[in-house]
């Protein structure tokens, strides 16, 4: 957006400097309009951050699985936005003090947690192909490497397509898992990675299902409230 409007207050340049405004005003110009605008956000966005962090701290010693429950579902809010990172955060700082306990069972919910949003689509685009085009069929294999992965951002483009459907949906499964994680207990050792630190899971297959086992009513629940793909 900040290039579009570039482009239009630029247009009456002359055309003498046509060539100069693709590799320096518009990245120098939008470099500098886009650091302001963060600058400006940041202000708002750290009192939040700060405030969702001391909610999750006063919470951290309560129930495991209520934790694990409420972690899950930030991880699923936004996929990658500020309320998924506030609870990604919260997690890795659980884990320098509990790497003499076997690590950290909140690091475990929140990784758990948001691994359930990617694999979903794959499971909703498995069960209900003809509630999707082929495209968005191609796009739920690559779901699965990310979800395995991590990587909750695979999914941005289905909840962008349609929130009012996608987003809940993922919330429900991935806090149904993040409390199942809460509730047994689970711990992990490190900060990142889905099935490539699976040796650092405290209990390995029981993670493992109740990961699928969230992907699974994730997946099922978005295919039924989704619309048929439009022919």
């Amino acid at each position: 957006y900040v290039v579009v409007f570039l482009k239009k207050i630029l247009k009456g340049l002359p055309k003498s400097l046509e060539g100069i405004k693709t590799i320096l005003f518009y990245p120098f110009f939008g470099l500098l309009i886009t650091g302001f605008l963060m600058l400006v956000v940041n202000v708002p966005m750290k009192v939040i951050n700060d405030g969702l962090n001391g909610f999750l701290s006063g919470m951290s010693g309560t129930n495991a699985a209520l934790l694990g429950v409420l972690l899950g579902a930030m991880m699923a809010v936004d996929l990658g936005g500020p309320v998924n990172k506030a609870a990604y955060v919260f997690g890795t700082g659980t884990l320098a003090s509990t790497v003499a306990s076997g690590g950290s069972v909140v690091m475990a919910s929140v990784m758990a947690g948001g691994m359930v949003p990617p694999l979903a689509i794959f499971v909703a685009t498995r069960l209900f192909k003809k509630k999707f085009d082929k495209s968005q069929v191609d796009a739920g294999l690559t779901n699965i490497v990310m979800g395995l992965s991590f990587v909750s951002e695979g999914a941005i483009p289905f909840a962008a397509a349609d929130p009012l459907r996608a987003i809940p949906s993922f919330i429900v499964g991935s806090a149904l898992t993040g409390g199942l994680v809460g509730a047994f207990e689970i711990k992990l050792l490190a900060p990142h990675g889905g099935i490539f630190v699976i040796p650092l899971v405290s209990q390995p297959i029981l993670y493992l299902v109740f990961i699928l086992v969230g992907a699974i009513v994730s997946g099922v629940i978005y295919g039924l409230l989704k619309k048929d793909v439009t022919k």
